[in-house]
């Protein structure tokens, strides 16, 4: 090997790996482009079923009238949920942004009164326990209607990425036929069954991962209900359907769920006593939801997971850490069904290498 081959080596490898760098660059760049591709595309696997029972058994003939259908109960259950519980944000975000920062202020230092009144009762020196903690001067009110306005903006942005992949969906329902032929024209021959192959995995294996979250959702629905309903709280049915939805997002999900029934148990017994009512069914609702989330976490997700897409709880952890540090909140609710799409292609492509043999034993 001349000098001259070993610095050709050398620039081609140089080339190459700039090639794959800027190619990760502005992957990272169009990350949300992307993010709504792969909802639209696990959308569409997940309507192509229903698109078929409207042309089979309705005898819906044209293409058009299943896929809009299709569609139509898409938004009938996003609408469902929307009308659940964002009307009740949207009013009580009304109140806030009119709220008197000033009364409001006022009423939450009763509160803190309250608070150290049972302190004191119980031989705890309050005051100094407020003062290490100086909540007065860390609390500014006037951040309310920041957040409200934060919160208007989150949710646009939410409609036009709703819109966007409605949008995306519709088409790769409709032209679905389209797609899969100029697919297979494009693919080598040498690979064409190989391909197919794997898109027959991975749609089956995704069929049963979202049946298993529905599952899941399901036992954690009925669980945070008995909850709810044992501690008396008011509009039990919503609260324990908003925090079971929330469990979608994997790890933060149920952080938030806790978080927020707590907050809706404080505002159900606004006004009594803090000591004997506020604070013990507070906890009540806080000890019931992490033993919800210790039974989901011990029990109904691992054996979900190893049922549907045949992953160990441990490569599950990892992949959706690791969606969540390159994509957000998006790259964690898509890390499992990425994930398990590449072990499918690594299985079919190169079955041989001894990683993917470890990975894919059960596929």
């Amino acid at each position: 090997m001349t000098s001259k081959d070993i610095s050709n080596g050398i620039l081609g490898a140089i080339f190459k790996l700039t090639g794959i760098a800027i190619l990760i660059y502005v992957l990272y760049l169009i990350k949300t482009v992307l993010v709504y591709i792969l909802i639209s595309l696990l959308l569409a696997m997940i309507g192509n079923p229903i698109v078929d029972f409207f042309q089979q058994k309705l005898k819906l003939k044209k293409n058009i009238m299943p896929v809009v259908l299709t569609m139509l109960f898409y938004v009938m259950l996003i609408s469902g949920f929307i009308l659940l519980f964002i009307p009740l944000f949207i009013s009580q975000g009304q109140n806030l942004s009119l709220l008197d920062t000033e009364q409001f202020e006022k009423v939450f230092f009763e509160l803190t009164n309250q608070l150290a009144a049972f302190l004191d009762s119980h031989h705890i020196n309050a005051e100094e326990v407020l003062k290490k903690l100086n909540i007065s001067s860390k609390l500014n009110f006037s951040i309310i209607t920041s957040f409200i306005n934060s919160f208007i903006n989150l949710l646009s942005s939410f409609s036009i990425g709703l819109a966007s992949v409605f949008f995306i969906t519709f088409f790769m329902l409709k032209d679905r036929r389209l797609f899969k032929l100029i697919f297979i024209k494009v693919i080598p021959d040498a690979h064409e069954d190989k391909i197919l192959a794997s898109i027959d995995k991975i749609t089956h294996l995704l069929s049963r991962y979202f049946i298993g979250i529905l599952v899941q959702l399901s036992i954690v629905f009925v669980l945070y209900l008995i909850v709810l309903l044992i501690v008396g709280i008011d509009n039990a049915i919503t609260i324990a359907f908003i925090c079971a939805i929330l469990n979608i997002i994997p790890y933060i999900g149920p952080l938030i769920a806790n978080v927020l029934a707590i907050l809706l148990t404080m505002l159900s017994f606004a006004g009594a006593d803090f000591a004997t009512v506020m604070l013990p069914n507070s906890l009540y609702i806080m000890i019931g939801f992490m033993i919800v989330q210790f039974i989901d976490n011990n029990i109904s997700q691992p054996y979900i997971f190893s049922n549907s897409v045949y992953s160990h709880p441990l490569e599950i952890f990892l992949i959706i850490l690791i969606g969540g540090f390159l994509f957000g909140i998006s790259g964690m609710i898509l890390a499992v069904p990425t994930y398990t799409a590449l072990k499918v292609i690594g299985k079919e492509f190169i079955p041989e290498n001894r990683i993917i043999r470890i990975l894919t034993k059960n596929i």
